[in-house]
């Protein structure tokens, strides 16, 4: 008997991660290895969050609490809704989860049957088609190239809904490339939405707080509140408070969809840590000087970056609006042969070729399911992105 159930198969292990403990498993060998793909803040979480978690569990806070979150919490949440986006949302029309990846598991679980269709922008990241998948529905891909910002059009999204759309699923600013939409952007994308009453849209802002030279991130609600009653805006701690261990995501939804993924919640993790929340509704509420400081460090690193890959023969990068990736295309860099012997015939050639031969470790742009480019997190110190991009453009200037 075959152990493993069968809907394992339409899924694969996220490939970040394992690009990641790659490069973990050749610095554990001795190797000089700069790892640029893991998505996370490398800055500490503030001290006025942690002092907040130690405050809960000396009173005491340790329980058990609402599947959905405490309710402190999730008036936290709200507030953060209208302060920041306009947006009105009921603290019973929120959920608190185990980050922010579990908002989107339990949305398309609880909501896709077999044969519905989820339209994705691409580049994306990479577990929204795996968890379509996962839930018995099909992904449905719409590129958006560096040409266009890495934005989908109203036409391009129009072209891409069928009788079958169940969700779109809409990553601003993204992860991979930092390609943001602001509202008159958005207006396009909501526009063609108004005519087609059953697609549903799930919007995930988790990097929202990271975003530069002055540009706003829009969310769908705040650009069209019409479409309110379809639409879940996900958002959490991760990127703008440097909490990834905290594990803290949240959603504002239609009551109907927060009670159905409370539901599927409450029979798999229940629910997140008590601490972590508490950490939470200080963060949201707590001063935010912690996030304008990191957020103008990202925008030095990214300038930074940019400049030095658009020296690298053969590459070509766009300056993105937000979160703490360039997505750089390499397709000038196919079909040539590096120093170590290696023929590069697909950007998988190109990173690993990358880390075995210079020591940097990145995420091929097929992860990502948009091939000929990829991702690099600057989420690291100025001088070691100095010299992870010195190597890249050394490596570049070896092909042949």
């Amino acid at each position: 008997m075959h152990l493993t159930a069968d809907r394992l198969d339409r899924i694969s292990p996220s490939q970040t991660i394992t690009i990641t403990a790659k490069a973990r498993a050749l610095k554990a060998a001795g190797r000089d290895v700069i790892s640029l793909s893991v998505g996370e803040p490398d800055f500490d979480t503030p001290q006025n969050i942690k002092d907040a978690a130690i405050a809960a569990i000396q009173r005491g806070e340790t329980k058990y609490t609402d599947v959905s979150g405490t309710v402190e919490l999730r008036r936290a949440v709200a507030a953060k809704f209208k302060r920041d986006s306009g947006i009105d949302y009921k603290p019973e029309e929120i959920i608190v989860t185990t980050g922010g990846k579990q908002v989107i598991f339990n949305a398309l679980l609880a909501t896709i049957n077999p044969g519905d269709e989820a339209i994705i922008p691409t580049p994306c990241w990479v577990s929204y088609p795996d968890i379509v998948a996962l839930a018995e529905g099909t992904p449905v891909f719409v590129p958006c190239g560096m040409n266009s910002g890495f934005k989908m059009s109203g036409e391009q999204l129009e072209a891409a809904i069928t009788p079958k759309t169940k969700w779109l699923i809409l990553n601003n600013p993204s992860n991979p490339t930092g390609a943001a939409y602001n509202a008159e952007e958005l207006k396009q994308l909501t526009d063609v939405l108004l005519r087609h009453p059953h697609v549903w849209i799930f919007t995930d802002d988790i990097y929202e707080k990271l975003a530069f030279d002055g540009f706003k991130p829009a969310t769908i609600v705040e650009v069209e509140p019409r479409l309110r009653d379809r639409t879940i805006t996900m958002n959490g701690c991760s990127k703008g408070y440097a909490m990834t261990g905290w594990r803290i995501g949240f959603a504002g939804a239609p009551l109907a969809l927060i009670k159905a993924m409370d539901k599927l919640q409450g029979q798999s993790t229940s629910n997140t840590s008590s601490i972590s929340q508490a950490a939470a509704i200080e963060a949201l509420n707590g001063p935010q000087d912690s996030v304008t400081a990191m957020g103008k460090v990202f925008e030095r690193r990214r300038n930074l970056v940019v400049e030095m890959l658009n020296k690298a023969e053969g590459l070509r990068c766009h300056k993105p609006e937000g979160a703490f990736y360039v997505y750089p295309s390499l397709n000038a860099c196919l079909g040539k042969t590096t120093k170590g012997g290696r023929k590069l015939e697909t950007d998988a050639d190109f990173v690993e070729a990358l880390l075995e031969e210079e020591g940097v470790a990145a995420v091929h742009g097929s992860a990502f399911m948009f091939p000929g480019h990829f991702r690099i997190s600057y989420a690291t110190d100025d001088a070691t992105l100095v010299e992870a991009c010195t190597r890249i453009q050394r490596f570049c200037a070896g092909l042949v």
